[in-house]
């Protein structure tokens, strides 16, 4: 949630801040802002919308200075207003901050603070921070005397030499007490936090923090770019930080130095960003979301690419090596995680018991670890998450990490908090993911899945002769995607048909339910349409009562060893005069004669099916939600990456 973006460097900020915001307004989009700092000067620009808002507002009134912060919101605490939009001032004005994160305890800081005499203009938590660092700037008394300060330095140089006793008695003003204030005020805070903090009195100087919100700092030459995601730093520098919970980054134009927010001093590691400017751009297409979908047979054949060995007939999973005679030996597999990840889960443990035989319980990542879970010896959990950032599951990673279990990430973004704390893992290699609604990265999840399925079976049960048929199978996926995005305009033209439509049934049996589960949400995130998703078995118990013929019930009915059962709920469907879509095998007649409408998927192994009845959900989400003239790419109240319980 909440995109930030700051810059101190030898060019002008304002133009440079602005382009990161456009590039990270995926991660919100209620209102945005921008401080400046403007020869000693912070210049603050705020509005309620897009980006181009704040544009136009600051094309009236440019900001010049090499000095700045910005940010565009998802709310949390307070309406999308101006004065709930950041960059937040402390009550004299001095100090700005911009906040990604939830403070769980601000409303007793906040009435200690208005107590001491601290003012506030908004309702936001992210308000308190401002002017918990400006009370400990301000305040001699509260300088702890016991911190210790180090003049070391990393990769990055040395900046700030002093000894411990400048930094103690440094003097109001004096850049130390800025960083010192900081740290105090990060001891008194409970809750989550990405940081960037200015201050008029230091005009040089850029600190920033972290605690479960994500952080890059971008190194470029005479440049340092600090942002919540990579896509507003690669189009200056593929090199960077990823910096670590709990740290702190204090940058000068002289360099920068990593500390623990104890101020214990960390070893910075450059690594390189793996993606490039041109994969975040839209390359032609309207919205992200449809680029997205049409590059999924390039991004699945990358996420299978050098893993699946069809010369020896293995499956290699370079991530997981250290950790395999672990993962062959558990009894039991926990599968957390969130949304489109949750639904690539619960295929997951059809894969790992049908294939692999090891018993599996998939959990939403926000109960995981309220419901005291049973972590038994032997027990691996798996953690899903595309940005590798989401709270619920993070939380549900330490908790099984606390209770013993071996953990492993399944992942799309490289040097994400998930991808460091798990004892192993697999990245997908899908390319970055920019539309909200997940697309790409939920095909990549079920593919590595399926493989790591497939790798255990293989090492438990499975013949050499069975994986290879696999394996060749899932080779083959791409090639039958590019299939099916060809009905796109087919598929269109059935949404045109029904996208006024209010409510909507998805129906699937076994590989199928969670298919059908994810179709409902796409169509619900991007459309704003009601949609279920659920056991095609289970509409007899109770949802039979919604059919009308005014109802829309799209079924995802392959053949499948549950094919004929399958048939049994459309026709239960028909006889009630519901409106059916069917996701079918190519060359089914049987289902063409009973459905209004029939998408088409080439024929493969069932537990490969996922991989292709999911597109034609996805294109008919994109095309209801078009149709219906929303944006598809920023849809209502949503964003991209969730770090906030």
């Amino acid at each position: 949630m909440c995109g930030i973006v700051a810059y101190l460097g030898d060019k002008n900020a304002q133009p440079i801040l602005i382009e990161g915001l456009k590039r990270l307004e995926y991660r919100g989009y209620d209102s945005a802002g921008i401080a400046v700092m403007d020869e000693g000067n912070l210049q603050l620009a705020r509005s309620v919308g897009r980006i181009s808002v704040l544009e136009d507002i600051l094309e009236e009134k440019p900001t010049i200075g090499h000095l700045g912060i910005a940010h565009t919101r998802w709310a949390t605490h307070g309406a999308a207003t101006t004065e709930n939009a950041h960059p937040h001032l402390d009550h004299t004005g001095k100090i700005a901050i911009v906040h990604n994160g939830i403070v769980e305890n601000f409303a007793t800081l906040k009435k200690w603070l208005t107590l001491s005499g601290y003012s506030f203009s908004s309702q936001t938590d992210s308000e308190v921070i401002a002017n918990l660092i400006s009370y400990f700037y301000h305040e001699d008394s509260f300088i702890d005397s016991s911190s210790e300060s180090d003049s070391s330095s990393n990769s990055g140089g040395s900046i700030n030499n002093a000894d411990n006793s400048e930094m103690l008695t440094a003097p109001k003003g004096h850049p130390h007490r800025l960083e010192q204030a900081v740290r105090m005020a990060l001891t008194k805070i409970v809750g989550t936090y990405g940081l960037a903090i200015i201050c008029s009195e230091h005009p040089d100087l850029l600190i920033t923090a972290r605690r479960g919100s994500p952080l890059i700092l971008g190194l470029a030459e005479n440049q340092f770019i600090v942002a919540s995601d990579a896509a507003a730093i690669v189009e200056h520098t593929s090199r960077a930080i990823y910096i670590g919970d709990n740290e702190m980054v204090i940058i000068t134009p002289e360099g920068y130095r990593t500390t623990t927010i104890d101020n214990i001093p960390v070893t910075a590691r450059v690594e390189q960003i793996e993606y490039s400017l041109e994969e975040i751009e839209l390359a032609g297409f309207e919205h992200y979301m449809a680029k997205e979908i049409f590059e999924q047979p390039q991004t699945l054949a990358a996420c299978l690419s050098g893993r699946l060995d069809t010369t020896e007939g293995k499956i290699h999973l370079g991530g997981i090596e250290s950790h395999s005679r672990e993962l062959i030996r558990a009894r039991r597999i926990g599968i957390a995680a969130c949304g489109t990840a949750w639904h690539a889960g619960l295929i997951g443990e059809y894969l790992f018991e049908q294939l692999a035989q090891i018993p599996t319980e998939v959990d939403y990542a926000s109960e995981f670890r309220y419901r005291n879970p049973i972590i038994e010896d032997s027990t691996a959990q798996i953690v899903i998450s595309q940005s590798g950032e989401t709270s619920d599951t993070l939380a549900a990673l330490h908790e099984a990490k606390d209770r013993g279990a071996l953990t492993l990430g399944i992942v799309n973004s490289v040097g994400s908090t998930i991808a460091r704390e798990t004892d192993a893992g697999i990245y997908l290699h899908v390319g970055p993911e920019i539309g909200v609604a997940s697309t790409k990265a939920f095909t990549g999840q079920v593919a590595v899945l399926t493989m790591l399925a497939l790798h255990l079976a293989r090492r438990r049960h499975m013949s050499q002769q069975n994986l290879e048929q696999y394996i060749h199978a899932l080779k083959r996926i791409p090639e039958q995607i590019e299939a099916i995005l060809a009905q796109s305009e087919h598929i269109r033209s059935v949404a045109q048909q029904y996208c006024s439509r209010e409510n909507w049934l998805f129906l699937g049996r076994g590989y199928q339910f969670p298919v059908a589960l994810e179709g409902a949400l796409k169509l619900k995130e991007i459309s704003y349409i009601h949609a279920e998703g659920l056991p095609a078995a289970e509409m007899k118990h109770g949802p039979i009562a919604l059919i009308t013929p005014e109802m829309p019930v799209v079924f995802i009915a392959p053949l499948c060893s549950q094919y004929e059962k399958a048939l049994s709920n459309v026709e239960e469907v028909k006889a009630r005069g519901g409106i059916i879509i069917a996701v079918a095998t190519e060359g089914d007649q049987t289902i063409a004669q009973l459905a209004d409408h029939v998408f088409t998927i080439p024929e493969t192994f069932e537990e490969l099916q996922p991989l292709l009845t999911v597109i034609p959900l996805q294109l008919l989400a994109y095309h209801a939600a078009v149709l219906r003239g929303h944006d598809v790419d920023k849809p209502r109240n949503l964003a991209k990456s969730v770090t906030v319980e």
